[in-house]
């Protein structure tokens, strides 16, 4: 376990190797107590959860009840990320996740959430007075998941970053339900909107702009999902009348040259444009279908 040192943070990682938990010996259930036992644990703020062994089979309910128990021994972290792991521990469609209900009362000092994983992720009733970061990282983001953030409570709320995925690993929305999404969530400090990783990428482009969200924000991020040209030229024809915009992230995309070279042309309109990543979309020979896929999936 390593620790990172960032401005005004201190974080750490803690996280289970292979030969640690093979053998049973460790796992979700010794994890809250390896923590709490560290000398280092006490002068962090940030907590990051790595890997806490057969995450794709045992969920991580006992590190969050633990947690939860032992709220004052917490009381000093404001950053949380649980399921800090790359496919080579666990591929994020497989991360068994779990209910974070009761955290939002337990830990009344948290600033940011970041949740890897969607596989039995609950989110329950959000009512928090000082989150001011939610990120959900995942493969396909569930329909209860996105309800509880549309219904969440988060007056200080200014980034949300949002992982849509694909049906066939749990995304069971349309670019209609961003919409209403958008439409019914009440964000009113929110200046960071990542909408991504969605395989209706130019429908979800459409519908951000449609928002009220466009008018407050300065932060766009649409990146990591399947944008075409349709898309991007929705970008180029709107974003110059929201002068509040200074960021706009489409990395990962399958625009044209050409299109990528208009967009980073609003780098002279005082946005910043990252349209890093073309890719080529995969045509079937079996029958000429056009396939463009999300970054992350499985």
């Amino acid at each position: 376990m390593e620790i990172e040192f960032m401005k005004e943070s201190k974080a750490k990682t803690y996280e289970y190797e292979y030969d640690d938990y093979e053998d049973g010996a460790k796992g979700p259930g010794t994890m809250l107590e390896d923590i709490l036992k560290d000398p280092e644990f006490p002068e962090l703020n940030e907590l990051v959860i790595g890997d806490w062994g057969n995450a794709w089979e045992d969920a991580c309910q006992e590190i969050i009840d633990g947690i939860i128990e032992h709220a004052d021994q917490f009381s000093h972290i404001e950053r949380l990320f649980v399921g800090d792991m790359d496919y080579e521990c666990c591929e994020v469609s497989w991360i068994m996740q779990g209910d974070y209900s009761r955290l939002w009362a337990a830990m009344p000092q948290l600033k940011a959430l970041t949740v890897k994983g969607s596989t039995d992720l609950v989110l329950g009733k959000i009512s928090h007075e000082n989150l001011e970061e939610l990120t959900i990282i995942c493969g396909g983001l569930p329909e209860n998941v996105l309800m509880s953030i549309q219904e969440a409570h988060l007056p200080k709320l200014r980034k949300l970053l949002l992982y849509l995925g694909i049906e066939s690993y749990g995304f069971d929305g349309d670019a209609d339900r961003i919409r209403t999404f958008l439409q019914e969530a009440d964000f009113p400090n929110l200046n960071y909107l990542g909408i991504t990783d969605s395989e209706i990428q130019d429908e979800v482009v459409e519908a951000v702009l449609e928002s009220r969200y466009m008018r407050q924000i300065r932060t766009l991020d649409l990146s990591m999902g399947s944008l075409t040209d349709q898309g991007g030229q929705m970008l180029l024809d709107r974003l110059p009348s929201y002068p509040n915009i200074e960021v706009l992230d489409v990395h990962y995309h399958y625009m044209s040259d050409e299109m990528v070279q208009k967009l980073e042309e609003l780098n002279h309109q005082n946005i910043a444009v990252d349209a890093s990543g073309r890719n080529e979309p995969y045509v079937s020979s079996y029958d000429g279908e056009v396939y463009r896929t999300a970054m992350l999936t499985e």
